[in-house]
């Protein structure tokens, strides 16, 4: 009998260990750029925000701005903003505990950017691998300069919250990097700011394999509707989905990235789901086919996606909740990013603005 997977919890996850005093401070984002979250994201990088909420200051914030940096359908786009906040309360995040937050509702991340880019080499940006692999399709020419500049707004919103950890994706770490350089640079040239954050990256789910092309990372911007598992999709979709995943040659079940890299995808999405290693997973496998292990891990993910998407779809019947949520994590960021912009603000040299009276 195979456990119930669990939306809250994944005891592969480390939490690092909190510091005595106040809680430190975590911060990530996502973008509001498809109308589900997916496994790849989901597995690799925002299912762990919510074991960190037990001993850490959380800030989650939508990253609507960067969403932009390619076009999008207003309408839509103020859409799945509200999706994605749905979302994170589904999967977890408790507005009680943790800072949800609209990236453009905080002034201060654009503001910041600014200063961030003016300490940023070009040839420094253009060494970002991820806006060659985004403006490779259109080429150069036709990508914006919000698209190159990305990797700077993203650093501006790490450093106003002045994080102990980013939770990121494997994907995300040379955007860390540059943040700490940026934030040593700051420092050096004027005064001790801003905290070097450190990574916190999920290894043993790092990287989810598109089901069809399992060599390559799940994403919404590059799977085809079958390689990727949307979290709002109908459940039975996604069984479907499963059981029409790329295997390999031969016939034996084991965990091989090489030589299986169809099999060992699926074997890390069971592990995932399941709270089993894969080990122990490919063993009890062994002697079965393929069509046994998909049969199984297609019923698991239906017993896992099916309570997260009822409860997302019950949140997005009631708005007005969501913007509430929405609108006391802004307060909440609001307060940090607007004292760590005045100490920028005086540090850099521009002129105070006058307190009210």
């Amino acid at each position: 009998m195979r456990p119930m997977p669990s939306v809250a919890t994944s005891p592969e996850l480390t939490v690092p260990e909190a510091t005595t005093g106040p809680r430190p401070r975590v911060l990530s984002g996502i973008q509001p750029t498809a109308d589900s979250f997916h496994f790849g994201n989901y597995l690799g990088a925002t299912r762990q925000w919510v074991d960190l909420q037990r001993e850490y200051q959380p800030f989650f914030f939508i990253a609507d701005l960067h969403a932009i940096t390619v076009e999008q359908d207003p309408r839509v786009l103020r859409e799945r903003t509200l999706r994605a906040a749905a979302q994170l309360v589904a999967m977890g995040i408790d507005p009680e505990r943790s800072s949800i937050f609209v990236q453009s509702q905080i002034p201060a991340h654009a503001q910041l950017g600014w200063v961030l880019q003016c300490l940023t080499g070009f040839g420094e940006a253009r060494r970002m691998t991820q806006f060659k692999d985004k403006s490779a399709k259109g080429g150069e020419g036709a990508a914006s300069v919000g698209l190159f500049t990305y990797p700077i707004l993203q650093a501006a919103d790490i450093l106003l919250y002045r994080p102990h950890y980013v939770p990121v994706g494997e994907d995300q770490r040379q955007h860390l990097e540059l943040t700490r350089d940026l934030a040593q640079r700051f420092n050096h040239r004027y005064k001790m700011t801003f905290r070097l954050p450190e990574p916190y990256i999920l290894k043993a789910t790092a990287k989810i394999g598109d089901l069809q092309e399992p060599t390559a990372k799940m994403s919404k911007s590059s799977s085809a509707p079958a390689g990727i598992i949307e979290l709002l999709d109908d459940p039975q979709v996604n069984a479907k989905k499963i059981r029409s995943a790329v295997t390999d040659s031969g016939t034996d079940i084991r965990f091989d990235p090489d030589e299986k890299p169809g099999v060992s995808n699926l074997l890390t999405i069971y592990s995932a789901l399941s709270n089993r290693s894969v080990t122990d997973i490919a063993e009890e496998y062994a002697g079965h086919g393929y069509g046994d292990l998909k049969r199984d891990l297609s019923e698991l993910v239906v017993e896992f996606v099916t309570p997260f998407r009822d409860r997302t779809l019950e949140l997005l019947e009631d708005q007005q909740h969501l913007l509430d949520v929405l609108e006391k994590g802004r307060q909440e960021a609001s307060a940090i990013a607007e004292a760590t912009l005045n100490d920028v603000i005086q540090r850099v040299g521009f002129a105070a603005r006058a307190q009210a009276r």
